[in-house]
């Protein structure tokens, strides 16, 4: 068995034409145009490259984009005074702070002073705990986790009953993403480095979710013949044999697994652009909800 190759970049771009129609209606119907704003505290270049990425993704699906860096060694005040203001302001629909942030600050209390209301990364402490109550939800979903979920549903997997397993359990997508399999009916495991008997756990799910960090950690006799595998990782390994001297890899073996599971998500070119289009489709939510337009 060769496993489907899910196509993120394919996922993504559907999503971000349905955005960029939709703000196209709203800007015909003569709403403003939605506004996101990205909150970049120090020089860590990846956290740059991802800033950047995502104000051209704003770019080309219609939204204003309002970019705002200050130095690394920042206050705390400085940062929430910020974001503070970021709140306030009427051309701002969502406001995304990158994470991580440097040592010094809290960044629990940084991301707790976003308004719940422009909160399109998902991460305020009240949305994370509408997510995790039945009968409540959430403004929004983060992310990572809504594109795992949109992928599984788009492949037509039927969540319903399912064993699914998650791999790792970070508040960015571990948690949010097991409390989504939940939602939507499957028995979830959440595992990690310290469970016992891992690969056995690991095997028995219809569903994977690896989200653990770990370079190549899920090997082909981890996974259970027939499984879908969602590789959330993003690790960079040493490759002598290619140009760059190293190259992208998930937190799955992608040879030996393909070669068991139904369906997997490549890494590059799997979750990673899903996550920025669930955020473009965040910002567009959030700007309706706004102004008072049905979502």
């Amino acid at each position: 068995m060769t496993a489907q190759i899910i196509d993120g970049k394919v996922l993504a771009q559907q999503v971000r034409e349905k955005v960029a129609a939709d703000v196209a209606q709203m800007v015909a119907d003569g709403l403003p145009k939605p506004g996101l704003a990205t909150v970049l505290v120090g020089e860590n270049p990846a956290s740059k490259v991802y800033v950047s990425s995502k104000q051209k993704a704003c770019g080309e699906a219609g939204i204003e984009s309002f970019g705002h860096y200050l130095p690394a060694d920042a206050s705390q005040e400085e940062v929430e005074g910020l974001v503070r203001d970021l709140n306030a302001d009427p051309r701002v629909n969502g406001i995304l702070v990158q994470l991580p942030l440097p040592g010094h600050l809290d960044e629990e209390a940084v991301l707790r002073s976003i308004s719940i209301e422009k909160d399109v990364d998902g991460f305020h402490p009240i949305n994370i705990g509408r997510l995790a109550q039945k009968g409540r939800d959430p403004l929004f979903v983060p992310c990572t986790p809504y594109g795992c979920i949109y992928m599984l549903e788009k492949i037509g997997v039927k969540l319903d009953g399912t064993n699914a397993v998650v791999l790792g359990r970070s508040n960015i997508v571990g948690m949010p993403v097991a409390l989504l399999l939940v939602r939507a009916n499957a028995t979830v495991t959440i595992c990690h480095s310290r469970t016992r008997n891992l690969p056995d756990v690991v095997r028995s799910a219809d569903v994977l979710i690896a989200a653990v960090g770990r370079a190549q950690m899920v090997r082909g006799d981890w996974v259970k013949p027939g499984a879908v595998v969602i590789d959330v990782g993003i690790n960079r390994i040493d490759d002598p044999t290619h140009p760059k001297g190293s190259r992208l890899v998930g937190d799955v073996m992608f040879d030996e697994v393909k070669e068991v599971a139904s369906a997997i998500t490549p890494v590059p070119g799997g979750v990673g652009p899903m996550t920025i289009a669930m955020l473009l489709n965040n910002t567009v939510r959030a700007a309706k909800h706004a102004q008072q337009v049905p979502v």
